[in-house]
């Protein structure tokens, strides 16, 4: 619970601040460039090394990719079938593939399961969300957040100048190794201050009323982000007779969360429908935590 309460009150500051004329100009485009540029590589670089492979621990990454692959190529036909701009389109394919899976996966998952589930959200928040993340969303971000030609030399460049995708790199690189005690510490402080910078930043851009053309892109983006995704996952998980496991259901839990924090952040620092990337973020996580408790009595 108490993660869902600092969720409002970091949202709620930023939301203050919004009208407040602040000694910091753009307050939220500094805080998504320290986030993509420091905070998150930072993230990366300490838990990516943690990851240990395992037949049985590839059943999140499978139900991972297996949704997030399916979120995606709705988005795009939808978005192709309403003619939706090239920026709602590369915001769609960030803000409704990418899942909340720690911040807001952690609480809901666990207030369920207990902590026995925890192992299994850590799973799916690194070999699917967290991965996805470096690598899809590098993807859709330098392709959709391009503003002129685009081609393959420039889609490459965008994707090997990612700060996150350079720092899952070297942390692959360096998982054989154990980092000094001090940069560990460096690197703990420096993610404990995403989900506050993102949410303020969220609530620095938060607009109640969206334009009547998002409101099209902000319901299909809640409807496949919190309703078809974990159908899909049931849907898997049945097919593979992976249903009655806990890891299974923990899975299925986690692909009907909330939209990434930090995918709203890429979005809004490429340029990406900004106000509706917010929106779908900020409604998004208080719309899951009772479609999440519905979710739990169907896999029960």
């Amino acid at each position: 619970m108490s993660n869902f309460v600092l969720i409002l009150i970091y949202i709620s500051v930023g939301f203050l601040f919004k009208n407040v004329k602040l000694p910091i100009k753009n307050l939220h485009l500094k805080l998504n460039r320290f986030i993509i540029l420091i905070a998150l590589p930072a993230m990366i670089l300490l838990e990516t090394p943690k990851i240990q492979f395992s037949v049985h621990t590839l059943i999140p990454m499978y139900i991972a990719w297996i949704t997030m692959i399916a979120s995606a190529l709705l988005v795009y036909f939808l978005s192709k079938k309403y003619q939706f701009t090239r920026e709602v389109t590369g915001a769609l394919m960030l803000v409704t593939v990418l899942t909340n899976s720690s911040f807001v996966g952690i609480p809901v998952i666990t207030a369920h399961f207990g902590m026995e589930s925890l192992p299994f959200i850590v799973l799916y928040d690194q070999l699917g969300t967290t991965f996805g993340l470096a690598t899809y969303g590098t993807i859709v971000a330098a392709y959709y957040g391009n503003k002129g030609e685009v081609s393959i030399w420039i889609i490459i460049k965008k994707i090997i100048q990612f700060p996150p995708l350079i720092a899952f790199a070297v942390a692959i690189l360096c998982s054989s190794y154990t980092y000094p005690d001090l940069l560990i510490k460096i690197l703990e402080l420096l993610t404990l201050l995403i989900v506050p910078f993102a949410l303020i930043s969220v609530g620095l851009q938060l607009e109640f009323k969206l334009a009547t053309s998002e409101v099209k892109p902000f319901v299909i983006s809640l409807m496949i982000k919190l309703i078809i995704s974990p159908i899909i996952a049931i849907f898997v998980c049945h097919i593979f007779g992976w249903s009655d496991l806990l890891i299974g259901k923990v899975s299925i839990m986690e692909s009907g969360m909330a939209a990434m924090i930090t995918a709203g952040v890429i979005a809004s620092m490429n340029g990406l429908a900004p106000r509706l990337s917010n929106a779908i973020v900020a409604y998004g996580i208080a719309l899951s935590l009772i479609t999440s408790w519905f979710l739990y009595i169907i896999i029960s």
